[in-house]
């Protein structure tokens, strides 16, 4: 469970004294908890891997946009900070396949589901099988290169 998992880690942050790590351990656990709150779960019951997997790609798209705002802002004091955030959460999310890869899944998606009546259907579906192996914004841009 990735969630014990990350109080683990909390813990051991806390032991060896290491602010930063444990900030963010602390953040991306309340999220998690925020979301459990917000499914109402009953106590005791935890969010599953594929939903706590989802928190952190939210956590990381978000620290993302603050990288690139803050760059784009000329404040790279800021940036690194966020940055250093991104390298503590990213060992936590499942390794995304490779474009080559990518691309063979979505070229099989399409062949499988070419008698599809809507076009833009696919997208859906590529979306739904393959949202744990890439983010979102590499599976829209093959598909946009294969699809006219």
């Amino acid at each position: 469970m990735i969630k014990q998992k990350l109080q683990d880690e909390q813990i051991a942050a806390l032991k060896a004294g290491e602010k930063a790590r444990l900030a963010t351990l602390r953040y991306i656990l309340a999220q998690l908890k925020n979301k459990e709150i917000e499914k109402n779960l009953p106590a005791g019951e935890e969010l599953t891997d594929d939903e706590a997997i989802a928190v952190l790609k939210k956590i990381v798209k978000e620290l993302n946009e603050s990288i690139d705002t803050f760059t784009k802002a000329n404040r790279p004091e800021l940036a690194a900070e966020y940055q250093a955030q991104l390298h503590i959460i990213t060992p936590y999310l499942p390794k995304e396949i490779s474009d080559e890869e990518l691309t063979k899944e979505v070229q099989r998606i399409i062949e499988a589901n070419k008698n599809l009546s809507n076009p833009k259907a696919i997208i859906g579906i590529c979306m739904k099988e393959l949202k744990s192996k890439a983010d979102s914004s590499r599976i829209l841009k093959i598909l946009n290169k294969i699809s006219p």
